[in-house]
């Protein structure tokens, strides 16, 4: 679970800071839900690969519209990719405790547990399963309950505290429907609405506002590799009994946090490999940057650099490290583009 520790928060300035925090958690999620899509084989484990997939897309969005909040206060977003393995931003972890360690992970049952933590609700179900028993876990400040005092403070922001217009990414090409502009208030409930209906569920009811089983809960279905379904029991659902179908052995051998891989000893094929995952993702989070400073198309040059990414990600997943037994994913560090990198 994530845990944010709130301080005193109260006028323009603290909700400017709690965007930025909004920003990286939500750009810090991508890429370790990317490397496990990315690490699963091409042709296998569909039902896993959709929920991962369309999760991923709409941490893009969560991400956009946490943009065009800050932006709509008169402060300008800057995406500032994090370093793996390494706490998401925000001091997130239990109160007094040690902040939670997000590790990129290939496809695995570990892997979607720690989805699950990422993305679990303030007080998730205890759903009936047959197979495997769902631990009580401890309460404290959620995502969730982040964004409602974010949304409080919002509420209580004067009216000219908003800036109509200002640098606003806006679904015309693509996410129309889920991405919209923030020029006041309103806006923006309608906003932390959808990020945390999307994120972990409406109250009491695993399904967001489109009636899809929330992150949490997708990343749930793999885990347990049960479909959740309705059922009589007094929460109203179940995991299973269908199985999702997952085949945890559908995946590279993948090295975990390639971040803190030492590639200078690797094969030059596997350091040309990470070469263009860096310039992939660095691409990535550039045009995302413009689309955050009003940049005409960065949006959908954005988008096309997360499919050039997972370009850039299959190969190193098929180029052996030494040895021969094992790759290595992106490490999703962020560098300037290459120019002259072999292909």
């Amino acid at each position: 679970m994530l845990f944010f520790q709130l301080g005193a928060v109260s006028n323009l300035g603290d909700a400017q800071r709690m965007l930025r925090t909004a920003i990286g958690v939500e750009l810090g999620t991508l890429p370790p839900y990317l490397y496990a899509l990315y690490s699963i084989r091409p042709g296998t484990n569909a039902p896993a690969v959709s929920r991962i997939k369309s999760v991923a897309l709409q941490e893009m969005i969560h991400l956009c519209l946490a943009c065009n909040m800050l932006n709509a206060l008169g402060a300008d977003p800057v995406l500032q990719p994090q370093t793996y393995p390494g706490p998401l931003p925000g001091d997130v972890g239990p109160p007094g405790g040690t902040p939670l360690t997000i590790r990129l992970l290939p496809f695995s049952v570990d892997a979607m547990d720690q989805a699950m933590k990422i993305e679990q609700p303030e007080k998730p179900p205890d759903f009936p399963i047959r197979t495997l028993a769902v631990q009580a876990k401890p309460q404290a400040v959620t995502i969730g309950q982040f964004y409602a005092a974010l949304d409080e403070l919002l509420k209580s922001l004067s009216p000219s505290d908003w800036r109509q217009s200002r640098n606003q990414i806006v679904g015309d090409q693509f996410f129309a429907g889920q991405l919209f502009a923030i020029n006041g208030y309103a806006d923006a409930h309608n906003a932390i609405q959808q990020i945390v209906s999307e994120g972990e569920g409406a109250k009491d009811d695993p399904l967001d506002f489109q009636h899809e089983p929330a992150h949490y809960y997708r990343f749930g279905e793999i885990y347990h590799d049960k479909v959740l379904t309705k059922d009589t029991n007094p929460l109203g659902y179940a995991w299973g009994p269908q199985p999702l179908g997952v085949d945890w052995s559908s995946v590279y051998p993948a090295i975990a946090d390639p971040g803190s891989h030492d590639f200078s000893q690797e094969p030059p094929a596997a350091q040309r490999a990470q070469e263009r995952c860096d310039a992939a993702f660095a691409t990535l989070i550039d045009e995302l940057n413009g689309a955050a400073s009003g940049r005409s198309g960065a949006l959908g040059r954005a988008v096309r650099a997360m499919y050039d990414l997972r370009t850039a990600a299959l190969h190193a997943f098929t180029t052996a490290l030494a040895g021969g037994t094992q790759v290595a994913g992106p490490a999703f560090r962020y560098k300037p583009p290459q120019t002259g990198v072999t292909p």
